[in-house]
């Protein structure tokens, strides 16, 4: 049967107008010879890959960084392009996510990725030039590190790493893309130096640890102390040296004969010093040389003693190694004994006046020295001549021959302390007593005739009256007690009394100073400190209420005076009439209001604190019939 329309009664066949059932893939038209043509439906076209990012953004352009690529559309990648070179490989993480291995290359390039849709848009991806290590300065150092070298070249911005061999420098600066400043770290031998930047790892340069110098020995081992010996040093390493030292202080001059000897020449010094050789590869070891001096003679201790000799006396100086003679003036000490290079143990003979004393050791015969065989002391005064029983008080012992005193007493006790400051003066500090005492002075010559010292009694207080007053101060008070005179200060606390007068022994007015509280009132006098009494600053008062406020004229109706500070009340006025009061406590007094005419008037308060502000009471007339 001829199928000659779109509506044959036959069941479909390939030529029936109706689509098959499903999607068509490529939209290629049917042709039929006795059907019109019909279309097929057109297939859904896949949407291209589009791309996001790409971390890291940036590599070496030898190629070989991982790159993930982040975007959509991944599904069957067929390509992914850093500029014109495809990606050493790839892996479809997924429709989102690739990872790929950048090729070589230069400069910006576009990245793209290819997928059955097309072409992605394109992210940057830079390659980074390799950083070139062009030179070292200085290219050497010693096996210690710590020299701090500049590496010279290119594409050093971003460094991640500077090594000297495979150790990392101690610390490095980037100064720029083409300096970095590196400290190199402990090492030995030659050592590659390379830098690691974004770029890659440079080409290395060589840097030299060298061998630290050894110093075996000095020839002469000594020599004068005005310097200028020529000393030949022997041992390794010396190479380069660029400091000889003989203890601290740098050779006069020196050559470096070779790597092995150095001839230098000692600047001045004293004692025994060590010497070193200071090189490229760093400070040698310490050998000792000695300056041979002529003995320097110091001092003397004590300067002074009797006539008649036996004083042990220690001298202190240097170059006292081997003496063979210590002498006082022209005499030579009875004993001697060296303790030390710079210390000697003599006992001085017997003599006369002042005279020079002198050490005489292998480098010669010292300085000399003062040394005074003295008289017997004399005391002639004490001032002040007394004090207090408990003792503390300086005095000042005036007369002579006092230098090297070993003993100030006071009766048979010795001085608490005591300060010999010249041949003329001492001054003491009396130890505690009672009535009067001899005081001497035993020096170098002897022990001095007495001179009296008075003890006195300490005051002693019994009542501070008024026992307070106002913070402000001001206030004139009566201290009583016994043995007052002589009083040299008043205190309220740690404040001295704004003024005070002795009047007897047994008492003193005083003025007392601004304060707080209640404070510790003292006296001192020439024998010591007081006891204490208290005395009470107060505040001011203040009042906040009357009650009631108003009264009748004539005298004795009841008022309640409300406030702070009313504990030491002692005055209420009403106007400038007083009125009669009881302190119910400290926030409050009752009062009989006293007479007066009919109007307002000011009500206040006085304390011990002062006098409060002024509140206002009413007084009413009575009713007139």
């Amino acid at each position: 049967m001829d199928r000659d329309g779109p509506h044959g009664s036959r069941g479909p066949s390939k030529d029936n107008d109706r689509p098959p059932a499903g999607p068509t893939s490529y939209g290629v038209p049917v042709k039929n010879n006795a059907l019109p043509a019909v279309s097929a439906q057109p297939t859904a076209v896949a949407a291209a890959p589009a791309l996001t990012s790409a971390v890291p953004n940036t590599g070496p352009t030898a190629g070989g960084n991982t790159v993930i690529l982040t975007g959509n559309g991944f599904t069957g990648i067929t390509a992914v392009r850093f500029g014109a070179n495809p990606a050493l490989g790839y892996t479809v993480n997924s429709a989102t996510q690739i990872t790929a291995v950048a090729p070589a290359g230069s400069g910006a390039v576009a990245v793209t990725v290819t997928a059955p849709g097309g072409t992605s848009n394109a992210v940057t991806y830079t390659y980074l030039v390799q950083p070139v290590l062009v030179s070292l300065s200085p290219t050497q150092g010693p096996a210690s590190g710590g020299t701090t070298v500049v590496l010279t070249g290119s594409g050093f911005s971003g460094a991640s790493a500077v090594r000297f061999g495979s150790t990392a420098a101690t610390s490095y600066t980037v100064n720029s893309a083409t300096q970095i400043t590196a400290v190199a770290p402990a090492g030995s031998g030659a050592v590659a130096v390379t830098v690691t930047a974004p770029g890659g790892t440079s080409n290395a340069v060589t840097y030299t640890y060298l061998v630290q110098p050894v110093l075996v020995s000095l020839s002469p081992t000594q020599g004068p102390a005005s310097g200028g010996t020529t000393v030949v040093l022997t041992g390794s390493g010396f190479s380069g040296a660029s400091a000889v030292r003989f203890g601290s202080t740098a050779a006069t001059s020196y050559t470096v004969n070779s790597a092995t000897q150095i001839t230098a020449v000692a600047p001045a010094g004293s004692g025994a010093v060590a010497v070193t050789v200071t090189a490229p590869g760093g400070t040698s070891n310490a050998v000792t040389y000695t300056y041979l001096v002529q003995p320097v003679l110091v001092s003397l201790s004590p300067t002074q003693g009797p006539a008649s000799g036996g004083t042990t006396v220690v001298l202190t100086g240097s170059g006292f190694s081997g003496a063979s003679a210590v002498r006082f003036g022209s005499t030579a000490a009875t004993s001697y004994t060296v303790n030390s290079a710079t210390q000697i143990t003599a006992v001085a003979p017997a003599g006369s006046g002042a005279v020079a004393v002198t050490v005489t050791a292998p480098g010669g015969t010292s300085n000399a020295v003062t040394y005074t065989y003295l008289v017997q002391p004399v005391l002639v005064s004490l001032s002040p001549t007394q004090g207090p029983a408990s003792g503390g008080t300086t005095v000042v012992l005036t007369g002579s021959g006092f230098s090297g005193a070993s003993d100030v007493r006071f009766g048979s006790t010795a001085a608490t302390s005591y300060t010999v400051n010249s041949a003329t003066q001492i001054t003491a500090v009396a130890p505690a007593g009672s009535g009067a005492v001899a005081v001497t002075v035993t020096a170098p010559g002897g022990t001095t005739g007495p001179v009296y010292f008075f003890y006195l009694s300490a005051p002693f207080l019994i009542s501070v009256s008024p026992s307070g007053g106002p913070a402000s101060g001001g206030t004139t008070v009566i201290l009583t007690g016994t043995d007052l005179n002589g009083a040299s200060a008043v205190r309220f606390g740690s404040t001295a009394a704004t003024t005070y007068t002795v009047n007897s022994p047994t008492q003193i007015t005083a003025v007392a100073p601004a304060g707080t509280g209640a404070v510790a009132v003292t006296v001192t006098t020439p024998g010591g400190t007081s006891n204490s009494v208290i005395y009470s600053y107060v505040g001011s008062p203040v009042l906040t209420g009357l009650s009631p406020a108003q009264g009748p004229t004539d005298a004795g109706s009841g008022v309640t005076l409300s406030g702070t500070g009313l504990t030491t009340t002692t005055a209420v006025h009403f106007g400038v009439a007083s009125a009669a009061f009881t302190v119910l406590s400290d926030t409050a007094v009752a009062v009989l209001a006293p007479a007066g005419t009919a109007g307002p008037v000011s009500v206040n308060v006085t304390t011990l604190g002062g006098t409060s502000n002024s509140l206002t009471y009413t007084r009413v007339a009575p009713p007139v019939i």
